[in-house]
C-alpha cells in the first residue's frame, strides 16, 4: 500500500469525513518521479466545530504521526467545519511553487 493510501485509509477512519481530499504533490518539488513526500490535505468533518486550527491541525498530525516521523517531508493541511467548506464553495487555496529549497 503506499503513502496516499495511507493517509486516505487512517483519515477516513478517525474522522468519518463528509469530504477528504489527499493530493500528492511531490511533482512540484525537487524529488525523483514517483515520489510520496509532499502532500495537502484538505478534510471537511463534523469532529473540527467548535475547534481551533491549531487543534484541528494536532488532530490530523496525531493521527499521522507515523507518516510524519517516517515518509512525509511536507503536509498541507486545510482543515474545515461542514459551515465552513460550505461558505468556501468547495474551493481551497492552491500550494505555491517549490523556491528548490533556498529562502529568497
Amino acid at each position: 500500500m503506499n503513502i496516499q493510501n495511507n493517509i486516505e485509509k487512517k483519515l477516513l477512519s478517525h474522522f468519518n469525513p463528509e469530504h477528504l481530499q489527499v493530493i500528492n504533490e511531490s511533482f512540484k518539488h525537487n524529488v525523483p518521479e514517483g515520489s510520496e513526500s509532499h502532500f495537502k490535505v484538505v478534510i471537511v468533518t463534523p469532529a473540527f466545530s467548535g475547534e481551533r486550527l491549531i487543534k484541528r491541525h494536532r488532530a490530523v498530525n496525531s493521527v499521522l504521526k507515523d507518516e510524519l516521523a517516517n515518509d512525509i517531508h511536507a503536509l498541507a493541511l486545510h482543515t474545515y467545519t461542514q459551515e465552513e467548506w460550505k461558505d468556501l464553495f468547495g474551493e481551497f487555496p492552491q500550494s505555491p511553487n517549490c523556491l528548490g529549497g533556498s529562502k529568497q
